[in-house]
């Protein structure tokens, strides 16, 4: 027999250590079916399956988020009102998915139930991809609205200098952050897309007009403010709608050339792509910022550790920098990466931040047990779960302590009482002395099963923001 006390953690000996905090995530990459699915046209319990395989691997490996792409060419893995199911989901675009399946609204109570957060990627500027082969719904911007696109290489693109093209991407976040329970939105690295050759983007009549009504800028800083406007509109209308849903930018990792000294090589991010990224961190306009450092630590041109030191410099407002890297280079033998990379880049990160973070790119890679990516993630990296770092700002009810108490199952368990403003709880469990986060499991989960012999359990409620929510300990002791 055994009698279970709850309360409120006390400090000082035995009490359970502070939560380890970082932001684990990984992007799921829809366009031309690089992450899921895994072909166009399957069946509804066919694409559940492969959603819930998904989930259960990140859960695995300790992942703590999915950054899952929901408008990969100005159509939608979601239910939309404003643009067409996506090709890349059902075959033909427009076409209804089986049984009317909603792959973001089911991905979302996955990874709720599982302690992992979502966040909806959107691509906010192209039209059409090349490995589209459908014709075209008629609901896609290219029918309804194509003087607002424009042909450049091989990809149809809203030209960001229309003000109606920034209204409807902008509508399309605002549908899926009023419509879905999502943690945050992710806006990837295409805003004037990347350059093809020598050939200008063809911009001349928008920027026509701009000067014919009065327009003076010269047409790079035009593009600039064109990009400026629509981040600073996006994080309004996101936290207009939900307050605690964080707003995240994924540019290309390099701002320009030579930036810092001794970057000798990349596109001119300033000048080609238009995005001032300095600017959105010194002004706040997002929440959380994942510079693409897809490069090794030795590789001199574009050394990681060099732009992960000079990117938390540009920071005064002190936002989330969590970089996106790339397992998929270190399985690639061409690249010959160390097999210790992935391991060191995580560990740069750690050392640099309180808060730190990161997102893999793609989930595709952290499929193989290569014993330098995920094998190394699951059995040295990550050690434990992690909860994702809070974003104070971001305004979210505080989740109040739990009741705890023993399942009454006979099993080594603990159940409390669950606080409809909290997101996640994080189980802590204390064996041989030794306290360790057992999982972190859904908002509405009201039990977890404890490791064999411990002696004390602890639950804290997370808010929507990652802020925390007061500890609450279960002590368990032989019965006299």
């Amino acid at each position: 027999l055994a009698a279970a006390t709850s309360c409120p953690a006390q400090s000082g000996a035995g009490a359970p250590p502070p939560l380890a905090r970082e932001f684990r995530g990984a992007w799921v990459a829809t366009v031309d079916n690089i992450d899921f699915p895994s072909r166009p046209g399957l069946t509804a319990p066919q694409l559940r399956a492969e959603l819930d395989a998904m989930v259960a691997r990140a859960v695995e490996l300790k992942l703590n988020a999915l950054v899952f792409q929901v408008r990969p060419s100005a159509d939608a893995f979601y239910e939309s009102t404003l643009e067409p199911w996506s090709e890349f989901l059902v075959g033909t675009q427009g076409k209804r998915p089986d049984a009317g399946f909603d792959p973001l609204a089911y991905v979302i109570e996955r990874c709720h139930e599982r302690g992992l957060q979502l966040h909806a990627w959107f691509n906010p500027f192209r039209a059409w991809h090349p490995a589209c082969k459908s014709p075209p719904a008629a609901s896609h911007v290219t029918q309804r609205a194509p003087q607002l696109c424009v042909t450049y290489g091989k990809y149809r693109w809203m030209d960001p200098g229309e003000p109606m093209a920034q209204k409807w991407s902008l509508a399309t976040v605002q549908e899926v952050v009023r419509k879905y329970d999502v943690d945050g939105v992710h806006v990837d690295d295409y805003f004037y897309p990347y350059p093809e050759g020598k050939t200008p983007f063809p911009d001349d009549a928008s920027y026509a007009r701009y000067r014919a009504d009065g327009g003076k800028k010269g047409r790079s800083d035009w593009r600039r403010d064109n990009i400026d406007e629509y981040v600073q509109k996006l994080r309004t209308i996101v936290h207009e709608a939900k307050p605690h849903v964080a707003v995240g930018i994924s540019p290309f990792g390099i701002a320009r050339p030579g930036v810092p000294k001794g970057i000798s090589a990349g596109i001119d991010q300033y000048e080609d792509l238009a995005a001032d990224v300095t600017k959105w961190l010194r002004e706040g306009w997002l929440d959380y910022l994942s510079p693409q450092l897809y490069w090794p630590i030795d590789q001199k041109a574009q050394a990681f550790d060099v732009l992960l030191t000079w990117w938390h410099g540009q920071n005064p407002k002190q936002r989330a920098i969590w970089p996106g890297i790339n397992p998929g280079r270190a399985l690639d033998r061409a690249r010959n990466w160390r097999t210790d990379e992935l391991a060191d880049q995580i560990a740069l990160m750690r050392a640099a931040d309180r808060a730190p973070g990161h997102v893999h790119f793609s989930f595709k890679a952290l499929r193989s047990d290569a014993p330098h990516v995920a094998g190394a993630l699951r059995d040295r990296v990550y050690a434990e779960p992690a909860v994702a770092p809070q974003l104070a700002w971001l305004a979210a009810p505080t989740p109040k302590a739990p009741q705890l108490r023993r399942d009454g199952s006979g099993r080594p368990a603990v159940a409390w009482t669950a606080d409809p403003d909290a997101r996640f709880h994080a189980v802590q469990a204390r064996s041989r002395g030794r306290w360790r986060t057992v999982e972190v499991v859904g908002g509405n989960r009201t039990q977890c099963v404890l490791p064999e012999g411990c002696d004390a359990a602890a639950v804290t409620p997370i808010g929507r923001n990652g802020v925390a929510g007061p500890m609450a300990t279960l002590a368990i002791a032989a019965a006299r």
